[in-house]
């Protein structure tokens, strides 16, 4: 008996040791899995129409209490707009008929519509809009503005999109920039100050001129083979037809007089 209940004993506590390592191997796999899983880059508090796009094309409402947002998620707001708090204290306000998508946890994407935000020097966050990006002012390549002046402090401003492709950046405190692909600075922002792009600069590749100041030619080389001596096609061929209408009077006051010596006819009676 004593044996049967050794025996008992020591298969219990092997069934223990054995069942501990597998919970132990099984937790490590769930911290794994756990890691694998996108956490929410941050929570938005919605009120009227307000949706999001669950899958592609299949847009559903937004809860109106903390709806957890995910890198890649898109918004849609009609009569209605959200507030979305990010963990390093920044906020957007997203107004009606916007459409907007998180392409990383510290960028967003503006469709349309309007968005405000806030957000503390701490924080890195910026906005695309077409192919240009509006962020906080860095000192870069170049400048449309070079005198403009980082402030320290909170960023406050706003972004609309027009109806037409263009957008309206306005900065209420600290400095914006907006930049290109290459990260060339197309226009820097001090406190109130606001600038609106053109749809053709928003949406045209950054290498594609879509603007140039002072006087331009048309036609290329084409233009230039035209010319001779600084003077253009058609006065040429004015300096051509006064040419001809003189020899055209001169022949024709030789040809009256029958070529006797006389010579021409009397400038005056």
């Amino acid at each position: 008996m004593k044996m049967e209940k050794r025996l008992v004993f020591k298969t219990f506590i092997y069934f223990l040791c054995i069942s501990f390592l597998l919970l132990t191997n099984g937790f490590h796999t769930m911290v794994a899995e756990a890691k694998g899983i996108d956490r929410p880059i941050g929570e938005m508090v919605s009120r009227g129409e307000v949706k999001f796009e669950s899958r592609e094309n299949v847009w559903k409402d937004v809860e109106p209490s903390q709806f957890p947002i995910f890198k890649g998620a898109k918004i849609k707001t009609g009569k209605g707009g959200s507030i979305i708090t990010l963990p390093n204290d920044s906020q957007i306000e997203v107004g009606q008929n916007s459409l907007l998508s998180f392409d990383r946890n510290d960028q967003m994407r503006l469709v349309q519509g309007t968005i405000d935000f806030r957000f503390p020097s701490s924080a890195e966050l910026s906005f695309k809009v077409g192919n240009l990006t509006v962020t906080k002012y860095r000192s870069l390549h170049a400048s449309k503005n070079p005198s403009a002046v980082q402030e320290n402090g909170e960023t406050i401003g706003s972004i609309f999109v027009h109806p037409n492709g263009s957008f309206t950046v306005k900065s209420i405190r600290g400095s914006l920039s907006i930049v290109n692909q290459e990260h060339v600075v197309l226009a820097a922002l001090s406190s109130k100050d606001a600038v609106t792009i053109p749809s053709i600069t928003a949406n045209s590749p950054s290498k594609v001129m879509v603007a140039q100041a002072g006087e331009t030619k048309t036609g290329g080389a084409e233009t230039e083979n035209w010319e001779f001596w600084g003077i253009s096609t058609w006065g040429w061929i004015g300096i051509i037809a006064g040419l001809g209408a003189v020899g055209g009077i001169i022949g024709a006051t030789t040809s009256h007089h029958g070529g006797g010596g006389h010579g021409f006819l009397p400038l005056c009676p």
